[in-house]
């Protein structure tokens, strides 16, 4: 059990987590909650001096994997709307992260690349989501963490299917 956190919600589902009339299913749907609000809460203390949110971090990330790319299949990666993914890049262009390119093969559409400015940040985002990583699944072998991956997919794969 998790210790207390003083939030009377937050704590009342880890209270919930030990309670033996809540089936399984429940057990772990609450607990699959609490560990994505403690990553959510750990990733903004760890970079709150960055002056980046997730959602900033998750945009650089994508188009550094995808330089190029346009707006919409960034926004499709991001599982955003299109018109959010477009706030979020002309937010990042003005900080000199992004840039936005005219596009030989189609002049309606933009390409977005990252700036130089976007490197040591990248590299640094980099370095602590790799140290979160790492805590998060320390003590996994990794047969465990392929059968893990194999059941987090199967999840997702319901969820996303409505």
């Amino acid at each position: 059990m998790s210790p207390p956190t003083g939030n009377p919600i937050t704590d009342q589902f880890d209270n919930d987590l030990n309670d033996p009339s809540y089936d399984t299913r429940r057990q772990i749907g609450l607990r699959l909650t609490i560990i994505a609000r403690m990553m959510r809460n750990n990733f903004d203390r760890k970079v709150a001096n960055l002056c980046v949110t997730r959602s900033q971090w998750a945009m650089i990330a994508v188009v550094s994997r995808h330089p190029g790319s346009t707006q919409r299949t960034i926004a499709e990666a991001l599982e955003m709307s299109e018109a959010s993914a477009g706030r979020l890049i002309d937010r990042l262009c003005a900080d000199g992260l992004l840039e936005r390119r005219d596009r030989p093969d189609d002049r309606r559409a933009r390409a977005v690349y990252l700036t130089d400015a976007a490197e040591p940040l990248l590299a640094r985002l980099a370095t602590i989501a790799r140290e979160s990583e790492e805590k998060l699944m320390k003590g996994f072998s990794d047969e465990e963490l392929a059968q893990l991956r194999g059941f987090i997919d199967r999840i997702y794969d319901n969820v996303s299917r409505g």
